[in-house]
């Protein structure tokens, strides 16, 4: 497995795991046994980088993490995320942010007993908090830092301006937000930034929330308890519409000799030496297939061809319900 790095030195596997929906967000949780199962296999095929938070479930993937991990932990990395309001004992969630500092300190204590591990490789401020100065966040994981609890400081779907102050009182390792062909938002201002700040990129739904893999069309039916049933982009009149992106890349994946996931992770991965996607799964073949995209060439010509092939096309519908967007960007 070929490594990068975000940041200036947290060194990982060019491709991560999101692990989020193996207990929350695409239908019931998987079998725990079969997870634990393939979190480790993950790490035999080279995996180093596992993606999670104390709001999936909530509470229930860091644990799954954590004990599967365990005796693997001084071998990889793992990042995990505070700022939502919830509560510490019982996981109720109450309902949008919450980053003060005696708070995040709370959630760094607690994911580590769940990780059962004595530091967070990266700590990621999950949405910025409207009500809590991005400085005394900041200032709140540089402690955590000082202390040896954490390593590394992230933010996840931050605009440039919270980045630029936070990356001002210590510095930001990574960021996380949407990244795909499916979208490609971050094109415009994010990605300049990074790479002016030395600030490593980790796209989460880098397949489009599974769209790019070419198994879902107009007629697809997803469990009620998917979070996609909701999304504007996945409505099933937008998901016509937007076939003929997942068209654009099966032919290019038929040229290839690859899957569509394959191609849309090496496109990814060719965008920038500094951005390491976080696929996710629950099936052990889907996880062999999006790692072969590590080692898969795109030619100029062929990202060439993608970019002026996909840049004709115009996609329907939000990336996200009007909710959620308005908690991103800040």
């Amino acid at each position: 497995m070929q490594k990068r790095t975000l940041g200036k030195d947290l060194e990982v596997s060019a491709l991560g795991l999101g692990c989020m929906s193996m207990t929350s967000a695409y239908g019931p949780a998987a079998d725990k046994g079969e997870m634990i199962r393939m979190l480790r296999a993950a790490y035999d095929l080279g995996v180093t980088h596992f993606d999670t938070a104390e709001a999936y479930g909530p509470f229930a993937n860091e644990e799954l993490v954590g004990e599967a991990l365990e005796p693997l932990r001084d071998k990889v990395t793992i990042a995990t995320k505070f700022g939502f309001d919830i509560d510490l004992e019982t996981g109720k969630r109450n309902g949008g942010t919450n980053s003060r500092p005696g708070h995040i300190k709370q959630v760094a204590e607690a994911s580590l007993k769940r990780l059962r591990s004595n530091h967070i490789d990266l700590f990621y401020q999950h949405r910025v908090d409207p009500d809590v100065p991005i400085e005394d966040v900041a200032g709140a994981v540089k402690e955590l830092i000082a202390d040896g609890k954490v390593r590394h400081f992230g933010l996840s779907e931050a605009g440039i301006q919270t980045i630029r102050r936070a990356h001002a009182i210590h510095p930001v390792t990574a960021v996380q937000s949407e990244y795909s062909l499916f979208w490609r938002g971050p094109e415009a201002e994010l990605l300049p930034t990074l790479q002016e700040l030395g600030i490593g990129f980790v796209p989460f739904s880098p397949l489009g929330a599974g769209f790019l893999t070419g198994q879902i069309d107009e007629n697809t039916k997803f469990d009620p308890t998917d979070f996609r049933n909701i999304v504007p982009r996945f409505s099933p009149e937008a998901r016509k519409i937007n076939m003929m992106l997942v068209d654009l890349v099966k032919s290019v994946a038929q040229r290839k000799s690859a899957t569509p996931a394959q191609v849309a992770l090496a496109w990814l991965l060719a965008q920038k030496p500094w951005i390491v996607p976080i696929p996710g799964t629950t099936k052990l073949h889907r996880l062999q297939e999006n790692l072969g995209a590590v080692n898969m060439e795109l030619t100029e010509s062929d990202l060439k061809q993608i970019d002026e092939a996909s840049s004709k096309l115009k996609l329907e519908g939000a990336r996200l319900p009007e909710a959620m967007l308005k908690m991103t960007g800040r």
